[in-house]
């Protein structure tokens, strides 16, 4: 079970689509909002590849995914989020990306860093994760360690005035090797109501499907819901 933090802290969320918050940490991120803390979310791409019907307008589907995001942020307690606009469903770790999220990390100073289990290929039997998730996760894995704490490496980020950082607390999500489940039974309902906001995405049924996910995860940890992460402790105190 996660330990309240006393004082207040930056949470910074990196997911690769709109939507992969509201699936799998939603409701971690309303208590953290609850508990007084500020937390960023950073979506990689556009979400433009969102449709695969004929003749889809993916620029329109772009914006309307960003709006979605706004309003689905919004209702768990976030007030900024950054969109680095890169091409859905082609996302790579490059080290292009790995910069844009190390400077991100040494501009803002989060204390702890989100983001997707880069190692998670299959779910089950049934689903194939999808590489978008595993490159941002990676590039992130990467842009805290060892990018955002170390002088040489990107050092013009720091011609741009961008210091190095260390992350306190690494955690990831939609991972096969969680070690602590975040307690939600509070904020399941928020969670929901803000992947509802996806409506280009997804419709009600979704909703029901994903409380039953954290329901079984509660069940693991003795609690009515809940969401799993692993978490790395980067530094001791």
């Amino acid at each position: 079970m996660e330990q309240q933090r006393q004082q207040p802290m930056t949470i910074l969320v990196v997911a690769a689509h709109p939507d992969d918050i509201e699936f799998s940490l939603a409701g971690a991120v309303a208590r953290w909002t609850d508990e007084g803390h500020q937390v960023v979310y950073c979506l990689v791409t556009d979400g433009a590849a969102g449709s695969n019907e004929p003749g889809a307008d993916v620029h329109a589907l772009a914006a309307t995914r960003r709006q979605e995001q706004l309003e689905a942020a919004a209702l768990v307690g976030v007030h900024e989020v950054r969109f680095l606009g890169y091409a859905d469903g082609t996302l790579q770790p490059t080290l292009e990306l790995r910069r844009e999220l190390t400077r991100l990390i040494r501009e803002l100073r989060p204390q702890r860093v989100v983001c997707q289990d880069p190692t998670m290929v299959f779910f089950g039997d049934t689903y194939v994760n999808h590489p978008d998730h595993r490159a941002a996760g990676e590039a992130t894995l990467y842009a805290v360690f060892p990018s955002a704490e170390t002088r040489p490496i990107f050092p013009e980020l720091l011609a741009e005035g961008f210091e190095p950082h260390r992350v306190r607390e690494l955690y990831l999500t939609f991972t096969p090797q969680p070690n602590l489940h975040v307690d939600i039974t509070t904020t399941i309902d928020r969670k929901l109501a803000a992947l509802l906001c996806h409506r280009s995405q997804i419709g009600p049924e979704v909703a029901e499907m994903v409380r039953g996910w954290d329901a079984e995860a509660g069940v693991a940890a003795g609690f009515a819901y809940a969401e799993p992460f692993r978490v790395l402790r980067l530094v001791d105190n």
